[in-house]
């Protein structure tokens, strides 16, 4: 990478008039690999005058973002791994204040506000709650990027309408927004900024360029001058330089390892016997290999030598590994402990012993709906393993499933998967939304549009259908669709009534997972796999038959007594 993300720091922070300063701040700028998966985060905390315990709470907030954020899988996006770290210690603040004198005078409790941002490859991720700000140096002028939350009941008085510690639950607000080299941003305390003017701000910056400490030590007396009766702190940031690097540096540093040869049977490669091939493609070839140390089968993938100057498919090559060592689930295909230098560039995953739900399917072509239930919910279990992570596997197809000889079901080939952690990098790779296989791939991605979790829905559901009836759900038509008006003219076609009875309300649970509006689909697997044993309350709701056909006694009965009260009113009249 010929530029790693690089920034400057300023910072100064005094108790000014009060006895204690409630303030806490921090900036933390790791290593690599860190560096480009996580960023460089900056957190400003302010405790609340009421509280003799808010200054605990600043710094409980501020050191724990700072350290926990870190802690989070490096397959989170940016957003989640923040809010995670920003709900649980707003719960843990909560639930000191409940637990302390404190628990109905929420003023005096563990409660402070938080100003936060990820820099992340050349993005700016901002995460507020309060009314700690943070602006941008911009054509000369403050540009406030944050929102006070803060409700005035007269000119004089207010009272914070937000805060972490508060309550329960936490809201926070988040943008992004684009940086680049020389980009200023400024963080700072109400203390500062509603005593010490903009352009005074501005000039510090640009009078102490090359010593922002100076420039925040020469801010927070002025605010301290101008008579500020608060704690006093600023925070400057400035960007120094932004992570870059060009397809061909990058092509070099996938290619740092040679591409293996075509392998027979019986050579000897890199510490692995060759048995067999496997299976072989335009995109890879697939080897049954022994390993000489541990005497244990294992699959060996290869990388096709056609693609070598296709980077787009290095990385996604790579990136299966990565993958893989990352997903812990017995249902998701694991790689092997890498215990010695490799010479070539392979991937070395465990072995499973059974066969392709493609053959599977062949040799079973009329299941029982629980055999069924029984394959599908072991693989939506594999699937959440990968959308807890911010993980779509994308390529969700009978012949990336596994089954092995006990019956278990591994979900295999992450050559599709998207990562919601690595799409924030900034990559001179262009990146396609469609890798998968067509028949199989939600709608929305023939658009050229992102997937969600309900596109790997749809992928299953298309899997339990075609286990059902050896068919797909709209033939071949979806694959043929080029806008979303198309899309919305696909018809469904429902399970055939057939010897094995499946229930209506099975194929209802489907239709809606394979709807071609991904807005009306199931939006978690565990959704959808609860309805194919339940049926679903709307649909049985939809389908109640009317009461002449559930009770035709009772329906009369009902009728009489109606007319015999409406005869009785007559009479009286």
């Amino acid at each position: 990478m010929s530029g790693q993300l690089k920034i400057s720091v300023g910072q100064h922070s005094d108790k000014g008039r009060k006895a204690i300063n409630q303030d806490f701040h921090g900036v933390y700028s790791p290593k690599e690999p860190l560096l480009s998966a996580k960023g460089i985060a900056i957190a400003l905390a302010d405790g609340i005058s009421s509280s003799d315990v808010s200054h605990i709470a600043s710094e409980a907030t501020v050191k724990g973002f700072l350290e926990d954020y870190f802690c989070t899988s490096e397959a989170w996006s940016v957003k989640k791994s923040a809010q995670r770290v920003l709900t649980a210690t707003n719960s843990w603040l909560h639930s000191q204040s409940q637990q302390s004198q404190f628990r109905y005078d929420k003023d005096r409790g563990y409660v402070c506000t938080l100003s936060a941002m990820v820099i992340k490859s050349t993005t700016a991720h901002i995460f507020h709650v309060g009314d700690t700000r943070i602006y941008r140096l911009h054509e000369n002028g403050l540009e406030q990027l944050t929102h006070d939350h803060r409700f005035w009941l007269s000119k004089d008085k207010s009272y914070l309408s937000r805060a972490l510690g508060i309550n329960p639950y936490l809201e926070i607000d988040y943008q992004t927004l684009s940086v680049d080299e020389g980009d200023i941003f400024v963080f700072a305390t109400d203390g500062i900024y509603e005593f010490t003017p903009d352009l005074f701000i501005i000039n510090a910056i640009h009078q102490y360029g090359n010593d922002l400490d100076a420039a925040a030590k020469a801010i927070v007396d002025d605010a301290y001058q101008l008579g500020s009766t608060d704690n006093l702190t600023v925070q400057i940031v400035r960007i120094e330089q932004l992570p870059s690097q060009d397809a061909k540096e990058l092509y070099q540093q996938l290619t740092e390892l040679p591409f293996p040869p075509i392998l027979e049977a019986r050579a000897v490669f890199d510490g692995y016997t060759i048995i067999r091939e496997v299976h072989a493609s335009s995109r890879s070839h697939v080897y049954l290999a022994v390993d000489s140390e541990t005497d244990r089968p294992v699959i060996l993938k290869t990388p096709s030598i056609d693609l070598r100057d296709d980077p787009a498919y290095l990385e996604r090559f790579l990136m299966e590994e990565w993958i893989a060592r990352r997903i812990n689930s017995a249902y998701v295909l694991k790689p092997c402990l890498q215990t010695r230098k490799r010479h070539f560039l392979y991937i070395a995953m465990e072995f499973i012993d059974g066969q392709t739900l493609t053959q599977w399917m062949i040799d079973n072509p009329k299941p029982d709906l629980e055999t069924v239930r029984g394959i599908v919910e072991q693989i939506a279990k594999g699937l959440r393993a990968f959308h807890r992570l911010e993980m779509l596997h994308q390529d969700l197809r009978p012949g990336n499933i596994m089954i092995d000889k006990t019956g278990t079901v591994k979900i295999i080939d992450f050559g599709s998967t998207r990562v919601a952690g690595i799409m924030e990098i900034t990559s001179p790779i262009e990146r396609s939304n469609l890798l998968g296989t067509a028949q199989y791939s939600a709608p929305e991605y023939l658009l050229g549009e992102h997937g969600s979790s309900g596109s790997d829905i749809f992928s299953l559901a298309v899997i339990v259908y075609q286990m059902l009836t050896g068919n797909l759900p709209y033939g071949t038509q979806v694959a043929k669709t080029k806008t979303r008006a198309e899309q919305r003219k696909l018809k469904y076609q429902p399970l055939p009534e057939n010897s094995r009875e499946i229930p209506a309300w099975i194929d209802e649970a489907i239709k809606k997972a394979v709807n071609p509006d991904p807005h009306k689909r199931y939006q978690e697997v565990s959704e959808f796999i609860f309805d194919l044993r339940h049926p679903n309350k709307d649909y049985l709701n939809k389908t109640r038959s009317p009461l002449m056909e559930r009770n035709p006694v009772l329906f009369w009965k009902s009728i009489c007594l109606i007319l015999s009260f409406i005869i009785a009113l007559l009479l009286a009249k």
